[in-house]
């Protein structure tokens, strides 16, 4: 391995964008409130554009003392400004939150019979999409080819959250959390600033944690969430890349754009990430894969006894990455990930030999690090010997200092 070079410090360092959130009349309107004020805490500059549905759950006075903008859902409120067009024209990220089935399908239509679907067709910027409805809207078929439609040319459509609706029904149609409705607007508006430098790429990312069972109900597991994997896939998706996403035992909202392949053990992960691995330009496993398994998988529970549990014997399991690494078609990057609780370089760097990946992103875990929370630190080691620090920062953040170094190596 060559030298190890000085370390460079990659920073995201977001910039103040001008942001349109639009608002459509659902009875989730209210949380649009939330994702303002998410957006303008961020440091951008948000214009609310709601339908006149919407000011009947939200009046004006809300959005606008929030934003420090002027609202209005009508066309000939500006006439001199040609708002329905220079809004669109001006905006660097467009946000419809909640995005009724009205909305959805005036906007795959091409309509622009207000304020708001006329700023969505003039919009050269990512449109990131919220659906809210209920169950029976969503899932019919005119909202799903609406959806389709609209994803086909290059917006970011959200899956919504399963939970209570109105009237007390339950099931798929809630928005999402403003939190998670962010968090995707701001992965496609940092994708955006770098420009679509993915695209025509097919890219694999596995995520979360692999399970080997004891009997039908025990496991030998870990603590990872799949945030990171996820945020890898969604960035990824966000800069152009058509992703596969191998997810293990994640119970997290598939990124909007993204192909999901579920696995529960090692070796199912191991068969998914081989099989999308063929063609892809780049393969990146976050995944936290069990290094042993069980030799024997009971079929019936193991009942407490009087007497001492017998020992586990356990096996070792097949070493995905390096299978990746060994395997790979010329061209293809290979980036490893590796979990550690102290001397985090020394053991990455020996890892990063013994694994013949290009990049390691090496993290110290632990108690509130890494695992189960929405923020990470790393230190990237190169096969080439160089040497990348990300500061402690969004996982969104870290999956972009991530790609940053991929391109360069393709």
């Amino acid at each position: 391995m060559a030298p190890l070079a000085p370390a460079v410090t990659a920073v995201d360092h977001p910039t103040p964008a001008r942001i349109v959130l639009g608002v459509s009349g659902g009875i989730a309107a209210y949380k649009a409130v939330e994702v303002l004020r998410l957006l303008t805490e961020a440091g951008h500059s948000v214009r609310v554009i709601p339908t006149r549905s919407a000011l009947r759950f939200v009046g004006a006075a809300t959005f606008e003392a929030l934003s420090g903008e002027p609202v209005t859902a009508e066309v000939f409120d500006d006439v001199p400004s040609v708002a329905h067009v220079r809004l669109g024209q001006a905006a660097d990220l467009v946000v419809v939150a909640p995005a009724t089935a009205d909305l959805l399908s005036r906007a795959a239509a091409g309509r622009a019979n207000d304020l708001l679907t006329g700023t969505l067709l003039t919009a050269r910027c990512p449109v990131v999409y919220a659906p809210a409805m209920h169950t029976e809207m969503w899932e019919h078929p005119a909202t799903v080819d609406n959806v389709r439609v609209l994803r086909s040319r290059g917006a970011v459509v959200l899956d919504p959250d399963v939970g209570p609706l109105a009237k007390g029904d339950v099931g798929p149609g809630r928005l999402p959390s403003p939190e998670s409705i962010v968090s995707v607007a701001l992965a496609a508006l940092a994708g955006a600033a770098r420009g679509a430098d993915l695209a025509g790429r097919r890219v694999v990312v596995s995520a979360g944690g692999t399970r080997e069972y004891l009997d039908p109900v025990r496991f030998l597991g870990n603590r990872s969430s799949g945030r990171q994997g996820y945020a890898l896939a969604r960035t990824a998706a966000a800069r152009g890349a058509e992703v596969t996403l191998v997810a293990a035992n994640v119970a997290l909202p598939d990124p909007a754009g993204v192909k999901v392949v579920r696995v529960v053990s090692a070796a199912d992960l191991r068969d998914a990430v081989v099989a999308a691995a063929r063609d892809a330009d780049c393969v990146v496993m976050a995944a936290a894969v069990a290094d042993f398994r069980p030799a024997v998988r009971e079929t019936a529970k193991i009942k407490k006894t009087s007497e001492d549990p017998p020992p586990v014997a356990l096996v070792r399991n097949p070493d995905v990455l390096a299978a990746v690494s060994a395997a790979r078609p010329a061209g293809q990057v290979v980036v490893g990930f590796a979990a550690e609780t102290h001397d985090a370089v020394a053991h990455g760097l020996e890892k990063l030999a013994r694994k013949g990946c290009d990049l390691l992103v090496v993290n110290e875990v632990g108690d509130g690090l890494a695992f189960e929370v929405d923020d990470n630190a790393a230190t990237i080691l190169g096969a080439d010997g160089s040497r990348t620090e990300v500061p402690h920062g969004s996982k969104d953040a870290l999956a972009h200092a991530v790609w940053d170094l991929v391109v360069p190596r393709f």
